[in-house]
């Protein structure tokens, strides 16, 4: 059921947005940053009722929210909400997927994880197809200030903290033109997909935690095997897409 609401957006923006790349894009990164916030929301509500206090995940979500939303000004920059139908389309359907995830998250956050981690999913495979059919025409344009200030000069420490799911490697992509942001950003969804994929396993509640938890540990072998499979599960799920 969940894969077939993905697949029912993915069609509904493939017929919409057809030969419109960064409309399209405004619209897939307003709408991706949703379910970070939604998340927040609830979790911030059942610590506010005693019932379950997650720093590290509160801390994880926000996170992935501000990295999104730096891939929404990397859009905008680019004049992705130029025309008011893009930008009314946008937050109609954000405004309904924040209720929709609030309560999907309520009733089971497995499956809201796993509804986040196919959209996610969708965006690197959108991003990555991107990239191969533009790649010699993105790499003669500039990159976006807004990208060169997230990328190098900006709170480089919350950077850090939305990749959650691997052992804690700075990680600071090459950013010189166009193509680098979207390789960037490609990059990023994946980084999503995967810690999506983690908040989903098995005792993910007491084991999932930001990289900078001071009570982080090394991942072990076992773990290091374990995310090797993932690896191998969310590349099979990308080849079915394409």
């Amino acid at each position: 059921m969940i894969q077939l609401l993905v697949k029912f957006l993915e069609l509904m923006l493939s017929i919409f947005y057809r030969g419109r790349t960064y409309p399209r894009f405004f619209v897939l990164e307003t709408v991706a940053r949703v379910p970070y916030f939604a998340y927040t929301s609830v979790l911030h509500l059942y610590e506010s009722m005693g019932w379950w206090r997650k720093a590290d995940w509160l801390k994880m979500h926000f996170d992935q929210s501000w990295n999104e939303l730096h891939h929404l000004l990397i859009v905008e920059e680019l004049g992705g909400n130029k025309y008011w139908i893009d930008r009314f389309v946008a937050r109609a359907g954000a405004f309904a997927y924040y209720w929709i995830i609030v309560f999907a998250y309520m009733i089971s956050p497995r499956s809201a994880y796993r509804f986040m981690q196919l959209v996610e999913e969708h965006a690197h495979h959108t991003y990555d197809e991107f990239l191969q059919e533009h790649e010699e025409e993105l790499k003669q344009q500039p990159a976006p200030k807004v990208a060169i200030e997230y990328y190098h000069n900006g709170n480089l420490y919350k950077f850090d903290t939305f990749q959650t799911a691997g052992a804690v490697e700075p990680h600071r992509p090459k950013i010189e033109n166009l193509y680098d942001v979207y390789v960037a950003v490609r990059d990023d969804e994946m980084e999503h997909v995967k810690t999506m994929i983690a908040c989903q396993q098995e005792g993910a509640q007491a084991n999932c935690k930001s990289p900078h938890s001071p009570d982080r540990t090394e991942p072990s072998k076992s773990s290091e095997a374990e995310e090797d499979l993932t690896q191998e599960a969310v590349a099979q799920e990308l080849v079915e897409m394409s």
